[in-house]
């Protein structure tokens, strides 16, 4: 019942995000390391999703959040790799919203940070990069779920209407 009710605020959202994006002729790529592709794979079934979403790079080990997206050495679970990662996808997708998701989905510790850390940085629209840091409780799973919300409500933000 959990389960389907959380599918149901995935689905609400990024049908929302999709109205939002095609009305405003926006587009939308993500780069995520902790949910390792759900959020692609969320925004890709949208309706007409080929129309406004560029894709998603999905960095899961910290040699491609370097090498590919221009994070900092160092540990990854911070701000400055978050927004690497979006500043970076933005280009390399040729997208004109872009979210980004790194973090510690546990059950254990890493880099010091506990299991439901997260960093997310947003990046494009009218407005500068911005970052969040989430702390979710929950099981890896339940971790990566509620990542990819916060996500996609961060998307639904940047793409609401200014007027």
């Amino acid at each position: 019942m959990v389960e389907s009710a959380i599918q149901g605020r995935v689905d609400d959202l990024v049908e929302r995000i999709a109205e939002r994006a095609s009305d405003a002729g926006r587009s939308v790529a993500v780069a995520e390391s902790l949910t390792g592709g759900q959020l692609s794979a969320a925004l890709s079934a949208a309706p007409d999703s080929g129309t406004w979403f560029h894709g998603g790079i999905t960095a899961y080990h910290p040699e491609v959040k370097y090498s590919l997206l221009g994070a900092p050495r160092g540990p990854v679970v911070t701000e400055p790799t978050a927004v690497a990662m979006a500043e970076s996808a933005v280009r390399l997708l040729l997208a004109d919203v872009v979210v980004a998701v790194t973090g510690v989905g546990g059950p254990e510790p890493d880099e010091g940070k506990p299991a439901g850390t997260v960093v997310l940085a947003i990046t494009g629209g009218d407005s500068p990069t911005s970052v969040e840091h989430l702390s979710f409780s929950g099981d890896p799973i339940e971790v990566m779920q509620k990542t990819v919300e916060a996500a996609l409500e961060a998307v639904l933000g940047r793409l609401a209407p200014t007027d």
